[in-house]
């Protein structure tokens, strides 16, 4: 049985047995502590997710942390910069190809999609489609450790915002297939693409469904009230939201708008 690494203070370092996490330098309200750059394997072949944002030293620190092994693949969890920026120099720092659901994003002959195996000498990682929070958002199952790598499906603190290039009905389609397969296969963590290590998937997920639908209520209440543009939502909603997070919420509450039929 694998133990979680969880460390007493920030997400670096975090992991499972053989999933480890280097916390990229890119802190805000909307990346947390930094983008969550792991380190898949164990031996002589790793995988790597999520490079995070184009930052030398980052890569740089990735790459030394490697200790000379091969990176099989770098595999994005999804292409926004923030996850995927450093991927082109990565991949040429480390002489390894770039796989994603987004062909803009690839390095090389092959992509990846729901289903797909890929493998670090004996360890497997299982490509799971979870479309929502952007339109080609991945999840990544590591049944050695029983983890789920969620990408911004699922972060370590707060909630997703749904993204322009994202939707609403996809993201809550995303977020009860994860619900049902983590009861399913026993999984123990949840490694998000920012903040700290989730040792309850099961609690996390069901946090977030109900969040969502509370959401919903919320806004169905607050149009019917005649908060009817994004802006007053927010400001009806979200007031208890930190206002430097208010364009964001924006985002989300377009989404709910649209899902809701009221856009």
């Amino acid at each position: 049985m694998s133990g979680l690494r969880i460390p007493l203070e920030g997400p670096d370092g975090a992991g499972t047995e053989h999933a480890l996490n280097l916390l990229a330098p890119n802190p805000s309200p909307m990346t947390l502590d930094g983008t969550n750059t792991w380190v898949i394997g164990r031996g002589e072949e790793v995988l790597v997710v999520d490079p995070g944002p184009d930052d030398a030293g980052h890569l740089a620190r990735v790459a030394g942390h490697l200790g000379g092994r091969r990176v099989a693949a770098i595999l994005l969890t999804h292409g926004h910069h923030d996850h995927s920026g450093g991927a082109r120099a990565f991949a040429e720092l480390v002489g390894a190809p770039v796989r994603a659901l987004d062909p803009r994003h690839r390095l090389g002959d092959e992509g990846l999609d729901d289903g797909d195996v890929l493998r670090a000498g004996d360890l497997e990682l299982h490509v799971v489609g979870t479309p929502g929070h952007s339109f080609d958002s991945l999840c990544f199952w590591l049944p050695e450790d029983g983890a789920v790598l969620t990408g911004d499906t699922v972060l370590g603190r707060g909630t997703t915002v749904i993204a322009p290039d994202g939707h609403l009905a996809e993201y809550l389609r995303s977020l009860d297939r994860l619900r049902a397969a983590v009861e399913r296969v026993g999984a123990r963590a949840l490694l998000p693409g920012h903040g700290p290590v989730l040792p309850d998937p099961v609690g996390a997920l069901d946090g977030y469904i109900a969040h969502r639908r509370q959401r919903l209520d919320q806004i169905r209440r607050a149009y019917a009230a005649g908060a009817v543009t994004p802006r007053r939502i927010v400001e009806t909603v979200y007031a208890e939201v930190d206002r430097s997070l208010w364009p964001a919420a924006e985002m989300s509450v377009r989404a709910q708008l649209e899902y809701l039929g009221l856009g």
